[in-house]
């Protein structure tokens, strides 16, 4: 078992920014379309965490982490998750991330990448499903999470930074099996408010 920590684009921050659509933190986690790397690269087993966005007016946070139960094409997703097909919230932002349509050709409502048919190829493959999803959803414990991650982050990844992305780098940062636990434990930590 290993893992990868990454940070989200700027600006996407559940609580006080863009809603974040991939990876999706919910009943059933998944990561589809977003960082086709870090879907390749890991396997049944393997833990995913994702940092949110920059935003001007709060510090960064780990929202949440999940452990990677099976990754199937986005065909198949597109079939057994009609609910992260892509399409718009009421407020307008984008939120699915399933980007293919019945026939598995490009969404019309996916504009990443509409020239480069291999790279959009490559979006599509490895769909992850996760299972003993850690989320941080409440007021209180992403108060706790923005409070603690930066310090958090420089103590299991034993790298000094000055906020997230000097810590865990720009793509992101590989995770050993001890540092996936500990991640689990402390995010465990600030769901239960032992600090």
């Amino acid at each position: 078992m290993v893992g990868k920590i990454f940070i989200t684009r700027s600006g996407y921050d559940p609580q006080l920014g863009k809603h974040v659509k991939d990876p999706y933190l919910g009943p059933c986690p998944t990561l589809g379309a977003c960082r086709p790397d870090v879907r390749k690269q890991l396997t049944q087993g393997d833990h995913i965490f994702v940092i949110s966005g920059k935003i001007p007016v709060a510090p960064q946070y780990v929202m949440g982490g999940f452990e990677i139960v099976a990754k199937i094409d986005a065909l198949t997703a597109y079939q057994q998750f009609p609910e992260q097909r892509l399409h718009r919230l009421p407020d307008g932002q984008l939120t699915g991330n399933i980007v293919i349509n019945a026939e598995g050709k490009q969404h019309k409502l996916d504009t990443h990448n509409l020239d480069d048919h291999d790279l959009f190829e490559k979006r599509i493959k490895n769909y992850v499903i996760g299972t003993n999803l850690l989320a941080l959803t409440t007021e209180e414990e992403i108060d706790r999470g923005r409070d603690q991650t930066l310090e958090a982050l420089c103590e299991i990844l034993h790298k000094r930074g000055s906020s997230p992305v000097e810590v865990v780098g720009r793509w992101g940062s590989k995770l050993s099996e001890k540092q996936v636990l500990e991640l689990r434990a402390w995010l465990e930590s600030l769901k239960a408010n032992r600090n």
